[in-house]
């Protein structure tokens, strides 16, 4: 098959940028979208011009790393997939294809498709850790947890950390992520200490770090590719609401002063 490929050309953050266009033939349906990256870059290489640069590592859907926008949505057109587990039979034969960085204040373009996503780190960084003690290894069964609760904070965990959800987001906010990765430690019994210290820092750390406001659009649910439901965005404003009336928690367990 063959495909025409728009890509955002970007030589360094301060660089305007444009859009490039390249023409791809004799494609295999079976390759996968990053592979046919691959073979743009082997085909700008060998006439002598700069490769593509883009994220990725795992190419499992796991890492999290293939951010890109293909034709407007977040890693593409396939629901719940990331760009590394998109395929060209995804595409029509002769498609014209657009490809783009994540597009948000808070994730600046390094080089051409690769934005810095190290905010996100920062905003996991600022709800810390559990401070409970848990020893060796505990026996399963030695904490009663209910199967509802378990499989919903497994759904929470399951955040690869990619950033559709901000690049999907009229706003640019970074809520499904950050109500993700508060929740999976938030619902289960061991995570109860700072789970509303922790709820109020990692949303004050989002905000400072120039991440828009939730509208509720839903959109970032709709191109996540794991499926995180917006219902945890909830459960996040419910426990920020509640840090607000409560006594926080320093990381050593102990109640201070407002």
């Amino acid at each position: 098959m063959r495909i025409k490929i728009h890509v955002w050309r970007q030589s360094n953050r301060t660089d305007r940028g444009e859009m490039k266009s390249y023409d791809l033939e004799g494609l295999s349906p079976d390759m996968s979208f990053l592979e046919m990256m691959d073979q743009l870059n082997e085909k700008l290489t060998g006439n002598g011009e700069e490769p593509v640069a883009f994220d990725h590592d795992c190419r499992e859907g796991v890492c999290g790393s293939c951010s890109m926008v293909i034709n407007g949505e977040a890693h593409g057109p396939k629901s719940e997939t990331t760009t590394c587990q998109l395929y060209m039979r995804h595409f029509e034969d002769g498609a014209e294809v657009f490809v783009e960085p994540w597009r948000a204040r808070s994730f600046p373009v390094v080089r051409d498709l690769v934005v810095d996503r190290s905010a996100f780190d920062r905003i996991i960084q600022a709800g810390g850790f559990v401070s409970n003690h848990s020893g060796p290894k505990p026996e399963p069964n030695s904490i009663p947890i209910e199967p509802g609760i378990a499989e919903t904070a497994l759904d929470a965990a399951s955040c690869i950390g990619c950033g559709a959800c901000v690049a999907a987001c009229p706003n640019g906010s970074a809520m499904l992520f950050t109500a993700a990765k508060s929740a999976h430690l938030g619902m289960l019994p061991q995570g109860q200490t700072e789970r509303f210290d922790r709820a109020k820092d990692m949303v004050d750390k989002m905000e400072s770090e120039g991440f828009g406001s939730c509208r509720n659009y839903a959109e970032c649910e709709a191109q996540c590719p794991k499926g995180i439901s917006i219902a945890f965005i909830g459960r996040l404003n419910a426990d920020y609401l509640k840090a607000t009336m409560i006594e926080p928690i320093d990381r050593r367990g102990k109640m201070h002063a407002q």
